[in-house]
């Protein structure tokens, strides 16, 4: 086992240094970091004192002057790296530079099996934090800490993604409260957005906050929920809302064409490319790609897409470099990245049908989508919004067409249906029943016709899934469970004693323990 030591250069490391330099350069640098050190080897030199490092890498923001002189006096395989910060508590570049490095010397060869450490004592709180962070969840390490020359292994006693994660995904109302305070209407760019569910304005508040960073976005939920509507809104109130918006979808482009679909081809790059063509990213530059099912990507396609997104040292967040098919020099693009999938991208990359590595590069920022069942209180809105859109596209079609609108019963019924398909087999339902429908009154009939086949055709669905392979009995029972459960206490109104009620049950003790158990909010 190697054994890689992973630390900031701070003050009092240079301090150190400064006691053992020539008197001019001694002045020089105490005239930047201070005269006097409170430790004579400083913290580095004392861990690398007291403990054995096979190599050790050291992010300094120092200039190369005495980033050169500290490696050296250091000695035993170290390296420095100058990152350029213009303040030393910016968490978020700080973030990305020690992301960063940590990334690059997993790929350059320390190992699951080897041992990578941490020092935290080293620069400033903000440095210290973003360590813990980074060593308690992608990249697992060992933490060190020194003072006046001892040096000990600390123990974090706690797991961010095992202790923490689970109580926020558990409460995400209560962590997100704030995100609620607005409707779609009152957001700037996401007025397109049509509801007024508490769960549609924390999807919008998420998504607000999202907008004003310039670093990808990972759009989750059900087919039909309106994905590339909120990636529209998402650029919409961004800073780059006046540059280009590009949209492509991953699973309708052949996978042989998807790279020049992508990154463009040179000429003659193949058979019937007469001139050079850009590629989506090239298109995007100073503006937004969406990436709509990217979840269908290969395997090397997302090997592709991996090095696009790698950030390079000293690049800003939306720097992408990639090459056209057939070129022989790369291309580079200012491109804000916005994904979208109804996978569950974090299972397929423990099937390892998803490229962990990309994962996080796509996933900096998620934001799942609520499907209508979920908002039943906004289906109304909803409908009345998208029979209002039908109309208009009829009256251009057809001349003398009369609008149609939708009786009481049939807003009863579009409210209590539960519409896998989501906004688009809505959309779909209700155009059907504007063709069909001979009066200039939409009624429940109207409606029920058009989505007869969809409740008998689910229900082949579940009961006839193929059985082996990843079929779990208990994982689709659970998920018929928590269906009604979700489902009664959404037509009761939160009302446990009438959802019990609705489900049959005695009392609402057992649905209350049900809840629970099965982690329905």
């Amino acid at each position: 086992m190697t054994r890689t030591l992973v630390s900031w250069v701070g003050h009092a490391d240079l301090r150190a240094l400064a006691a053992q330099l020539p008197t001019r350069e001694r002045n020089a640098l105490s005239e930047i970091v201070g005269a006097v050190p409170t430790d004579p080897d400083g913290p580095i030199k004392s861990l690398v004192r007291a403990e054995r490092f096979d190599s050790i890498h050291l992010l300094s923001n120092y200039d190369s002057r005495w980033n050169k002189r500290f490696a050296a006096w250091i000695g035993r395989n170290c390296e420095v790296h100058r990152v350029s910060l213009r303040n030393p508590t910016d968490y978020a570049a700080i973030y990305e530079s020690a992301s960063n490095s940590l990334a690059s010397l997993t790929t350059g060869g320390v190992n699951q099996d080897d041992e990578l450490c941490i020092h935290l004592s080293p620069g400033t709180p903000a440095m210290t934090a973003i360590w813990v962070l980074l060593g308690k969840t992608q990249y697992p390490a060992t933490f060190y800490q020194t003072h006046k020359g001892k040096s000990w292994v600390t123990e974090i006693p706690f797991d961010i993604t095992l202790d923490l994660v689970p109580k926020l995904l558990r409460q995400p109302d209560a962590h997100f409260q704030h995100l609620a305070a607005k409707g779609p209407e009152e957001v700037e760019g996401f007025g397109s957005i049509v509801g007024n569910s508490k769960a549609i304005r924390l999807a919008v508040g998420r998504a607000q906050r999202a907008a004003i960073r310039s670093v990808p976005v990972l759009l989750l939920g059900e087919s039909g929920t309106g994905k590339e509507m909120f990636a529209r809104a998402i650029h919409a109130a961004s800073s780059r809302r006046h540059g280009p918006f590009i949209a492509i979808n991953c699973a309708a482009v052949p996978r042989e064409l998807l790279e020049a679909e992508l990154f463009g081809y040179a000429k003659g790059a193949f058979t019937g490319a007469v001139k050079s063509k850009p590629g989506a990213f090239e298109q995007a530059d100073g503006g937004t790609l969406f990436l709509d099912e990217i979840g269908e990507c290969d395997g090397a396609m997302q090997a592709k897409l991996l090095r696009v997104l790698q950030p390079t040292p000293e690049s800003g967040p939306c720097d992408r470099v990639f090459r056209p098919v057939g070129a022989t020099a790369d291309k580079a693009a200012d491109v804000r990245l916005i994904s979208a999938t109804n996978r569950d991208l974090a299972n397929e990359v423990l099937e390892n049908r998803f490229r962990e590595d990309l994962f996080y590069r796509v996933a900096v920022i998620t934001v799942s989508l609520p499907a209508l069942r979920d908002r039943r209180s906004d289906v109304p809105l909803l409908a009345e919004h998208l029979m209002a859109t039908i109309n208009q596209q009829a009256m251009s079609d057809e001349p003398g067409y009369k609008d149609k609108c939708l009786s009481d019963s049939a807003k009863a019924f579009v409210k209590q249906h539960d519409w896998p398909g989501n906004v688009r087999q809505l959309y779909n339902a209700l155009l059907q029943a504007a063709v069909m429908s001979e009066t200039e009154r939409i009624d429940r009939a109207d409606l029920a016709a058009a989505v007869t086949d969809l409740p008998q055709q689910n229900r082949r669905d579940i009961l006839e899934l193929p059985l082996g392979g990843t079929f779990s009995l208990e994982k689709h029972l659970e998920f018929v469970h928590k269906h009604y459960l979700r489902r009664a206490m959404s037509e009761a109104g939160g009302k446990k004693t009438q959802a019990a009620s609705l489900l049959g049950m005695k009392n609402y003790q057992t649905l209350d323990a049900q809840l629970k158990r099965l982690g329905v909010e």
